[in-house]
């Protein structure tokens, strides 16, 4: 018997450290990693039947040719050899008549790894020989992540371990228990030491309900009630002058812009009742340290990045960031600081950037998709004209995956790909401080390959003779390892394949701006005058206002095909207020089209107070095959941006409702 340390590729902040036990060749059990500080030995509902997916009957185990239709997902069993070869000859093809920028590499967040995922650009040297074009994957976090550096010089904020070093905890826009659970156990500590927990939260989450209060924000209004929390910082003359005086800018001119919306203004615009918001207010204004988790959830719409870039102005006013246990928790990504090295030197000239989430507008252009890491079908907004260019002929789509995805169906060639027990990578979690190794536990199932291994092998069949694009995964974990950063000293490979996990040179307790800000100045920046507020889409129009979270079962479109997680989610479900259902004649359990001009899905109405009147919720992660009428929520979500760092618009989207007599 033989135990292996791995942790979780997938895209969830919590990253967990796990131990796998071999017999025979064969992984037998998972389970999480008690040794580890953050995942203190649990998985989460997901990943506790991740074994068994790697054992599923529908796995992708050899390479496939398609054989009919795009969109048929009908293909032959072909060789490794003959998938090598077809796809050399294509590429070469195409960029010979059409140029590398014909190539769109469309990496997505399946595996976070930074060896066969996308924190490391899997195989960007290799489409960099060839002249791809570049990707912008911005479908997770990045608005978020502009509107936190525009204020604070980088998107990393505070480590989640000190929330248990909290007095007042916010969670904004976040379903710790779905999205991250391991996070609730420091939370849970600060409670014992006296820590009062906010949810604010357009729907009334698992989260919520273990919350001290819950606040019904509408959608896309944060900002409002972060100005009015403000609001009453000032009332009552709680604000840090020393703080203020020493390590911020724009502070003038910023008290003129909370001022606008006092909290009677501020209830009108979120929802929220003004007292709740005083409230509030009044704690924030008299608690320290406040800790604000934020996660994605709260910064796609219109005005995404504005509300983070307000909301991370809170801390800068109270002085949370000079102690322990206080400011905003977003991504810790940004504390950690690898080389990565995409070698744009092998470009032979500058080339595109073609954005993840406008892959409906952008696809016309391309003649090669190359898909890995992503479902598009499942996952992208406006899937009905994804759909649509996925069928054209001319267009040559190659997907790397390890399940028949609605995106596989549409392929001309199907490469299979390794999960996480069969390959080495290297991980460092977005909502903690450690770094993992993973060490693969067994031998790849079938003829699947990794990420990694897929690319030097196509490199050398098509010739090409760049020495990198034949480093090895060891070789190129040491790359990254080499930055020199003082947070990595001391953390070598060797030592990772040891231990499994090491903490970043970080203090504990880490109050990371406690003493400056990485902007040009040292200082936070306050949002400058009218830049505070970016109203969402929603703010007008008819309909429903529609929100899309995340699914308790699946993770994304990760195990959305799995029996017993798609068992125990049951049907897709529409949550309705029962003012909204009254209006419309709805009653519980109907189906209903969930609809407007861009399309539709199918859901069952599920009438609950658990949304405000006008807003109605549906999670994600569905594949649509595998749903009622062929469709999930993705089909309404319009092809729009942010305001900020090209983000997505997942919850700005209106809908209406109609009954149907659906299947």
């Amino acid at each position: 018997m033989l135990k292996v340390l791995g942790a979780c590729p997938l895209d969830c902040p919590d990253t967990c450290s796990w131990i796998v036990t071999v017999e025979d060749g064969k992984a037998v059990k998972m389970r999480g990693n008690p040794d580890h500080p953050y995942t203190r030995g649990a998985l989460c509902v997901k990943v506790n039947r991740y074994l068994e997916h790697t054992q599923a009957q529908d796995r992708i185990l050899y390479p496939l040719r398609r054989t009919g239709p795009k969109g048929s997902g009908q293909f032959e069993r072909i060789t490794w050899e003959e998938a090598l070869d077809e796809i050399s000859v294509r590429l070469r093809q195409i960029v010979d008549e059409h140029g590398g920028e014909a190539i769109w590499p469309y990496l997505g967040t399946g595996s976070l790894g930074y060896l066969q995922g996308e924190e490391g650009v899997a195989g960007r040297r290799f489409w960099n020989v060839l002249g791809a074009s570049k990707h912008w994957l911005n479908i997770c976090s990045s608005a978020g992540g502009a509107g936190l550096t525009r204020t604070n010089g980088t998107p990393a904020g505070m480590d989640p371990e000190n929330f248990a070093q909290s007095k007042l905890i916010l969670l904004w826009g976040t379903n710790t228990l779905t999205t991250g659970h391991h996070l609730w156990k420091f939370i849970q500590d600060g409670r014992a030491n006296g820590a009062h927990v906010v949810a604010i939260d357009p729907i009334r989450t698992r989260t919520a309900d273990q919350a001290d209060e819950h606040l019904a924000i509408r959608p896309g209004t944060d900002a409002v009630l972060a100005l009015a929390l403000l609001n009453v910082v000032l009332d009552e003359g709680t604000q840090d002058e020393e703080f203020l005086r020493e390590h911020t800018e724009g502070w003038e001119s910023f008290q003129e812009e909370i001022r606008k919306y006092p909290v009677e203004k501020a209830a009108e615009i979120t929802g929220i009742p003004a007292e709740s918001i005083h409230s509030l207010g009044m704690k924030l204004a008299h608690t320290r340290p406040t800790a604000i988790r934020a996660t994605q959830g709260i910064q796609r719409h219109k005005g995404g990045g504005t509300a983070l870039r307000t909301i991370a102005a809170i801390p800068g006013v109270t002085g949370d960031w000079r102690h322990p246990g206080g400011g905003v928790a977003y991504s810790t990504s940004g504390h950690v600081h690898f080389d990565i090295d995409m070698r744009d030197d092998l470009l032979a000239k500058p080339v595109r950037t073609l954005t993840m989430t406008k892959l409906a507008s952008q696809l016309e252009s391309v003649k090669c998709l190359w898909v890995y890491g992503a479902n598009p079908l499942g996952s992208t907004s406006d899937t009905n004209t994804i759909r649509q260019g996925l069928q054209r002929e001319d267009l040559f789509t190659v997907v790397m995956e390890q399940f028949p995805t609605d995106t596989v169906d549409y392929a001309d060639i199907v490469l299979p790909a390794t999960m996480q027990t069969e390959h080495a990578d290297l991980h460092a979690g977005y909502g903690h401080l450690y770094l993992l190794w993973n060490e693969p536990a067994v031998e790849p199932a079938g003829e699947a390959l990794s990420t990694t291994e897929t690319f030097r092998r196509l490199a050398a069949h098509m010739g090409m003779t760049e020495p990198s694009l034949f480093d090895s995964d060891l070789e190129l974990t040491e790359q990254l390892l080499s930055s020199g950063h003082p947070s990595l000293e001391g953390i070598t490979l060797d030592r990772l394949r040891k231990e499994g996990w090491v903490r970043m040179n970080y203090p504990e307790p880490f109050a990371p701006f406690a003493e400056g800000f990485p902007t040009p100045s040292g200082r936070l920046r306050f949002p400058p005058p009218d830049k505070a507020y970016v109203p969402p889409a929603t703010a007008e129009g008819d309909g429903l206002i529609l929100i899309t979270p995340a699914a308790h079962t699946f993770l994304n479109t990760t195990f959305a095909n799995n029996p017993e997680l798609l068992r125990r989610a049951k049907d897709p479900t529409v949550l309705v207020n029962p003012v909204d259902a009254e209006a419309r004649g709805l009653t519980d359990g109907q189906r209903v089209r969930v609809h407007n001009a861009g399309g539709e899905f199918l859901a069952d109405v599920e009438i609950s107070d658990r949304v405000a009147a006008g807003v109605v919720a549906s999670p994600k992660g569905r594949w649509p095959k595998l749903s009622p009428g062929g469709g999930n929520p993705n089909a309404v979500v319009a092809e729009r941006d942010a305001d900020m760092g090209r983000g997505p618009a997942y919850h700005d989207n209106r809908v209406e409702l109609t009954p149907c007599a659906c299947p």
